[in-house]
């Protein structure tokens, strides 16, 4: 199965909108500990539009790293599929899943996992280089997300001489880099502290919001929720929606 075969209804009634661009159908994803099997997903769903903002919000262990991995394609599902655009991604081969990845997704997580060896500026032209962008049209994207993110100052300096805080924006920025069309962040201001933590998620939804991305933001953080325009918890290892 190539295409979509769900109804344009959605979950969430948006039957007047495009096709989800990414579709999470009857996922189910279970970790074997020794003799023991961990359910974590058990016939999952979640439909996410493009420029739509959902926050995930669940206890530690219910399933959120998990699910994010799934819709990632860093994992595979024992069951379901996922869709991207309404295609199926469920037998499609490695490195087209790797391809789907690098131009299509962009991941953010709590800990900024940036290159130490390299500036900010290295930092978010190394991805486009590895698209396949020119070194001079990616420094130039490169130099204007940073600036976007109120780091223009900062550009030349390595991780180690940033603050916690900007290290957070520059791995933004290298998530947005390839202009992904779905970012997916996992507790991206987990590590901060509140007044950072508010600073960095301000800059990252005005870029979303202007970027149009479709984004899923794993958090605990309910006042960051709120400013999402969906709210999801994962409740015996489905996905459900909050009022």
């Amino acid at each position: 199965m190539n295409e979509m075969a769900v109804g344009m209804d959605g979950p969430v009634g948006q039957a007047d909108q495009e096709i989800p661009i990414l579709f999470l159908h009857e996922v189910e994803r279970t970790y074997r500990q020794g003799e023991a099997a961990l359910n974590i997903l058990n016939g999952a769903e979640l439909a996410l539009w493009p420029g739509q903002s959902v926050a995930l919000v669940a206890p530690s262990g219910a399933g959120k790293s998990t699910l994010l991995h799934v819709a990632g394609l860093l994992e595979h599902p024992d069951h379901g599929d996922v869709y991207i655009d309404g295609r199926s991604t469920a037998i499609l081969p490695d490195h087209e899943r790797t391809r789907i990845r690098r131009n299509e997704i962009g991941f953010v997580y709590q800990s900024h996992h940036l290159l130490p060896e390299f500036s900010a500026l290295e930092n978010v032209v190394l991805p486009q280089l590895i698209r396949g962008l020119g070194r001079r049209e990616a420094k130039k994207r490169a130099i204007e997300l940073l600036d976007y993110l109120g780091l223009h100052n900062r550009i030349d300096h390595r991780p180690a001489e940033l603050s916690g805080g900007e290290q957070q924006r520059v791995a933004i920025a290298r998530a947005v880099a390839n202009a992904p069309r779905i970012l997916l962040a996992d507790e991206p201001t987990g590590n901060l502290d509140i007044k950072t933590a508010d600073h960095v998620f301000a800059a990252f939804t005005q870029l979303v919001r202007a970027s149009g991305l479709a984004t899923i933001i794993a958090t605990h953080n309910m006042e960051i929720a709120d400013r999402m325009d969906r709210r999801v918890t994962i409740q015996d290892g489905l996905v459900i929606e909050l009022d």
